[in-house]
């Protein structure tokens, strides 16, 4: 077992269940509540993308290939907008572009994108009759046109947060993909060309003709103008679209404000107590919509297009259905995909009967009884001889509330755990704080070991951190798991056993432990009587734990003799689901698809990070900026 950095996870005592429907926030009567399972494709927006693609490609292709201009496919080619007499090669390929960028805001019904389309679309019309006069052009972009026209009802998708670095990855990836287009123009017209030019005089020519400029390549007759226009036409794409991106109004992801905090800190104090992962709802990097009675709410983060929510609604479950309504709303106002990420089995049947969405279960957390918990036995003997040995060499632990340490030692907490941290982002988001020794988390509890005859170097007599986060009154949640790397192994195990033996000191019965995936089918796998499909999925699991971590949690979670709750994930269709995993590993911060950029223009082109120190919100301070924000 390796001590890396383990995100903490939260469980459920779900004990009786609650109605989810309340006079505060009625369920919906049977008859509507499909209209709240969230974006689901139209016909309409998703034909639209997809023809836009077709017409994109087409007039990729004719702008390009010259044979292609002249092949079976020339009459249709020639009425595609932007194939426009002389200028037909730069303008097709133009309108090729810039239609294919367009296709996927299409098909999710994005109002700016059918606001694009419908421009271009009389533009192309236009050009066609003064520049071919051609009357079917015109026909045919009309016939595109109506559609969109009479059913524009049906694209109204707000836009996605955004930020500046958007127009550094566009230059890259436009510049990228202008650059092997180009590559594929010049070499397009092996006819005309002059003498045999190399493959560096070709890319020197592509560069030059992106800029404007002549290159080294020379072609005989009007191949020479053709491939100047379309190296130009793709040049100017480039520089357009990075110059909108660059410089259009910022939107950035949203985030928890002071006053947003305020009150999940009040619905967190009467109702924290049913879903231990609710305390992870104060990361200051999600949203967060509430209900019309204000009793509830549900915190998101919207990642690749995806509203990921993370456990069980925040608050009185008898207001859940008005939060899940407004948190649907959202999804389907701006066409992203909802899901949920680690909720419980109650929370699931809630999600499910509110809004016809699907539950799959992905896991179990560890939740110790501290009542049940003891070293002895023979199951907990590797555990016991562990932690002998460990305190034998030294080592001593101690457990205390963030609101117990001075500032110096709670900043000598904070820089050792991120100079320990595995990897160079922050790990973590349903299961996870995102701090540590923040003035407002005085409720948190913190286990250290220290070893009194370490070197002063480095972070002196700290050689692990374990953070908790409240889980109600009586209950704690694993948040993270740092320490030392030249420390003697075992120190997570030393440091959970002295949290378990300290928790009665602090009126803590429960402990919730790290998440494990699929730890059912981990589990089952290698029993006696394994079928060959759920061991050949055990196999995948244990492959994939190379990388993620799977099989050594469970093991590592095991090792405590907890009980299992289960966790699942709440998802509209089958086909959403590998999206879905997608934006949870970027979410969880596994899975990078920024560009790496350097140090010094991180602070312009990324979205901001999530703090990790700041004071208590202020009720008064908050109102007031979120009354000039309105205003």
């Amino acid at each position: 077992m390796t001590d890396e950095e383990m995100p903490g996870g939260a469980s459920l005592a779900t004990g009786g269940r609650r109605s989810a429907g309340g006079p505060q926030d009625p369920a919906p009567p049977r008859g509507v509540r499909h209209l709240l399972r969230g974006p689901r494709p139209e016909a309409v927006p998703v034909l639209a993308g997809r023809a836009c693609a077709l017409v994109g490609l087409l007039d990729i292709a004719a702008g390009v290939f010259p044979r292609f201009r002249h092949s079976r496919m020339h009459a249709l080619a020639e009425v595609l907008p932007g194939a426009l007499g002389p200028f037909a090669a730069a303008l097709s390929l133009s309108a090729g572009v810039l239609l294919l960028l367009l296709a996927h805001g299409l098909k999710r019904g994005k109002r700016r994108a059918w606001r694009a389309a419908v421009v271009l679309l009389p533009a192309g019309a236009v050009a066609q009759f003064t520049y071919r006069h051609s009357l079917l052009g015109v026909l045919l972009t009309l016939a595109l046109l109506a559609p969109l026209l009479r059913h524009r009802e049906q694209f109204t998708a707000l836009p996605d947060p955004r930020s500046r670095w958007r127009a550094l990855a566009n230059f890259v990836l436009m510049g990228a993909g202008s650059l092997l287009l180009g590559l594929v123009v010049v070499n397009a017209h092996p006819g005309p060309l002059v003498d045999d030019p190399s493959l560096a005089d070709r890319l020197a020519h592509v560069l030059y003709g992106l800029f404007g400029f002549e290159g080294p390549v020379h072609y005989r007759g009007d191949a020479s103008w053709t491939v100047a226009f379309s190296l130009g036409a793709l040049g100017l794409l480039t520089a357009v679209t990075t110059i909108y991106l660059a410089f259009r109004p910022e939107h950035p992801a949203a985030r928890l404000t002071g006053d947003d905090e305020a009150r999940l800190r009040a619905l967190l104090a009467r109702h924290g107590a049913r879903d231990s992962l609710g305390h992870f709802a104060l990361r200051r990097d999600k949203a967060v919509v509430f209900s019309p009675s204000g009793k509830a709410a549900v915190t998101y983060r919207v990642v690749s297009g995806v509203m990921l929510a993370s456990g069980d609604p925040i608050g009185d479950v008898e207001a859940w259905p008005g939060a899940i309504e407004r948190f649907m709303d959202e999804a389907r106002a701006h066409s992203w995909t909802p899901a949920v990420m680690g909720c419980s089995e109650t929370g699931g049947e809630v999600w499910t009967r509110e809004t016809g969405l699907d539950a799959l279960e992905i896991g179990d957390e560890a939740v110790v009884d501290v009542a049940d918990f003891s070293l002895a036995g023979r199951p907990m003997r590797n555990v016991r001889q562990m932690v002998k040995r460990i305190e034998r060499a030294g080592y001593e632990t101690r457990v205390r509330r963030v609101s117990d340490l001075g500032e110096a030692e709670l900043d000598r907490i904070r820089r050792a755990a991120d100079a320990w941290r595995g990897t160079d982002t922050e790990r973590g988001f349903s299961m996870a704080l995102g701090r540590v020794g923040d003035p407002a988390d005085g409720d948190c509890l913190v286990a250290t070991a220290h070893r009194a005859d370490a070197p002063t170097a480095g972070h002196g007599d700290l050689k692990a951190v374990l953070h908790f986060v409240p889980w109600g009154t009586d209950g704690v949640s694993l948040d993270l798991m740092r320490r030392d790397r030249s420390a003697d192994p075992g120190m997570n195990e030393l440091l959970i056993v002295a949290a378990l033996r300290s928790a009665p000191r602090f009126g803590v019965t429960r402990v919730s432990l790290n998440f494990a995936m699929f730890r059912s089918a981990l589990a089952r796998g290698e029993k006696l009587g394994a079928g060959p499909v759920l061991r050949v999925w055990r196999g995948l699991l244990v492959f994939l734990s190379r990388w993620f971590q799977i099989e050594s949690l469970y093991k590592f979670n095991a090792k405590f003799r907890p009980r299992w709750e289960p966790r699942f994930v709440v998802y509209r269709a089958p086909a959403d689901l590998p999206r879905i995993g997608l934006a949870a590993l970027q979410a969880e911060g596994f899975l990078r698809l920024a560009l790496p950029l350097p140090r010094f223009l991180r602070h312009r082109f990324s979205a901001p990070r999530p703090c990790v120190h700041r004071t208590a919100p202020d009720p008064v301070r908050a109102r007031a900026e979120n009354t000039a924000r309105t205003a």
